[in-house]
């Protein structure tokens, strides 16, 4: 959408910011429109500019319907377009497009690679004066080595371990190496993990840490530290950029500045108060980055073995994982120094904004679990909202690690040590007669202290409601039983039958496995799958759902196939089996009644 610009005061020189609609570049169109130096074009890929309600767009629109910003619909795959959108421009600044969701080659080198180049090119054809080009502080990153104050003298890696660090460093050379040509000055700047509202990457993946309830875990040992950068320190690090290569051309033209916060931190400092302002919880529970590599390795590999979409990076992003497991940050002495660049925010200012613009995630955060509080989830009511389903729910994971260590140890003692049942019963009371008898023995200020408060003749004593309860629960079992075997004698009751027969067929897979296996995994699946229910109940209920419905229909289908007369036979079998049973729950409701 291109605007005659006669009436606009034309002491003011146009600038072009190269996606102008992403991240960066919204931060910075807003910054050179508050400066009143420029008459800003915003170029993107998007047909229309698209403005929304937020504070920056509505300065965005004022400007636009002002004449003091326009829009272009830019694919930098074609230089055309970029000529079109940057002639009469003093200055461009260059921001890529690039999508960290998408490590696709094919699709991210045409546009950071080829159309670095084409930008290039474009600039030198309209004689613009000035190219500032968005890099990343990650392109001497090899993913693999620890940066400690690393300053812009380190060499690009020989090898990357990610795709898109590799093409920006690509990128950003040639840009620096365009410097001079044609008159043409550039520079490069290298902001370190951008954060902000907008934000695509990094604050979207702690958020899908917390919602996979991955977020409690701390990868690594927890002490490696990273440089972060708020998106307006960014876009203010552009202007101060675009300064200097007007006032110190010599100092300044044909480099590459870092670009940072100047306070780094560890990944937990930068996480939990972003994590906990929106209602989730933080990191506190130390997992070995090694493990967490070979679990993501192994997972990635077997999703591209089943051709599925769906990947690891979804829940722990590359981005986040070298954030906790290696140590990254930079020194910012050059950009200090030459381009007069130091942060305009504060970490705490930055975090309110950023926490202020998710606050919609935040909220139904907060309002979920607050309703998870208030009405207790399906498996937490089957373990009785008590102690035992705060243990194995891990709701308090100290408690839970204490139980699961008990238990493994009482398990090891009793089926693995290689006595019978009674002698580990005896060694056990032995253990505990020794433990107690050396505790007495101790002087006062070393011994355990028990409470041995006397107990009441009535905790031995049993009430007559609790023994009619337990006889009437056992009377009840053996007429069930007595009825079901009566139901076989007298006439084919196929409901039953089948129901009897999968039980003993059960029974008799879990007995064709030694006691220890079978209590070993007992014990494995209370202490996880529970919790894994709790945390994908409605997947595990639509997948049980959809197996229910895949029954029933081949249960049709079976039966369309069948002869009309085992057709007919079986309906009438089930028909009266359905009618017995209804027959038995309204008796059983009358005696209730009675």
């Amino acid at each position: 959408m291109a605007i005659d610009e006669d009436f606009v005061e034309e002491e003011r020189p146009i600038c072009t910011v190269l996606g102008g609609r992403s991240f960066i570049g919204r931060s910075l169109v807003a910054a050179l429109l508050k400066s009143g130096k420029w008459i800003v074009r915003i170029a993107d890929s998007a047909p229309s500019i698209d403005l929304d309600l937020t504070e920056r767009d509505l300065a965005v629109s004022e400007a636009v319907s002002s004449g003091f910003a326009s829009y272009f619909q830019v694919d930098v795959r074609l230089k055309s377009q970029i000529v079109g959108a940057i002639e009469g421009s003093s200055v461009v600044f260059h921001i890529d497009a690039t999508d960290s969701s998408l490590n696709d080659f094919y699709h991210q080198h045409p546009i950071i690679v080829q159309g670095t180049k084409n930008v290039i090119n474009a600039c030198r054809a309209c004689k613009v004066k000035r190219l500032v080009y968005n890099s990343s502080a990650d392109v001497v990153f090899d993913g693999t080595h620890d940066i400690y104050k690393g300053d812009e003298s380190l060499p690009y890696p020989w090898k990357f371990k990610d795709m898109l660090n590799d093409l920006k460093s690509q990128a950003e050379a040639l840009v620096l190496f365009a410097n001079s040509f044609d008159g043409l000055l550039t520079c490069a700047l290298r902001p370190s993990n951008p954060f902000g509202p907008g934000d695509a990457n990094l604050v979207p993946s702690l958020l899908n840490l917390a919602k996979s309830s991955f977020s409690k875990f701390i990868i690594g040992s927890g002490e490696k530290i990273s440089d972060f950068t708020y998106v307006d320190n960014i876009a203010y690090a552009h202007v101060c950029a675009e300064e200097a290569l007007c006032s110190r051309t010599a100092s300044v033209a044909g480099k590459a500045f870092n670009i940072t916060d100047i306070q780094p931190m560890k990944f937990r400092e930068f996480a939990s108060p972003i994590l906990e302002g929106l209602g989730y919880q933080s990191p506190t529970i130390k997992f070995p980055a090694s493990l967490v590599l070979f679990f993501l390795v192994l997972v990635n590999w077997l999703f591209e073995k089943l051709g599925c979409g769906r990947s690891t990076d979804s829940i722990v992003s590359p981005t986040v994982f070298h954030l906790v497991s290696r140590t990254r940050t930079f020194s910012c002495l050059r950009a200090q120094n030459y381009i007069g660049y130091r942060p305009i925010a504060s970490f705490e200012k930055s975090v309110a904004a950023t926490i202020e613009l998710f606050s919609h995630i935040g909220e139904a955060s907060l309002y979920s679990r607050c309703q998870g509080m208030n009405e207790p989830s399906k498996v937490e009511k089957l373990l009785g909202s008590g102690t035992i389903a705060d243990i194995l729910l891990w709701r308090d994971e100290k408690r839970t690690f204490l139980c699961f260590l008990a238990t493994s140890i009482l398990f090891y003692w009793f089926f693995l040590s290689g006595r019978t049942f009674i002698s580990s019963v005896a060694n056990l009371l032995l253990l505990v007669s020794v433990l107690l008898f050396s505790n007495g023995l101790m002087p006062p200020s070393f011994r355990l202290c028990f409470k041995n408060e006397k107990m009441s003749s009535d905790h031995f004593q049993v009430s007559q409601t609790t023994l009619k309860n337990g006889f009437m629960f056992l009377f009840s079992i053996w007429n069930q039983c007595v009825q079901t075997l009566r139901s076989f004698a007298q006439d084919g009751d196929f409901g039953i039958f089948f129901k009897a027969l999968v039980f003993v067929y059960l029974f008799k897979v879990l007995f064709s496995f030694s006691v220890s296996a079978v209590i070993a995994a007992g014990l494995v699946f209370a202490y996880t799958a529970f919790l894994v229910y709790e945390q994908y109940e409605h997947e595990v209920d639509r997948t049980a759902f959809s197996i229910l419905v895949g029954l029933k229909r081949l249960t049709v289908l079976v039966m369309r196939k069948l002869p009309e007369s085992a057709t007919s036979f079986l309906n009438i079998h089930l028909a009266s089996s359905l009618h017995g049973e209804s027959t038995m729950v309204k008796d059983q409701d009358n005696v209730a009644a009675m």
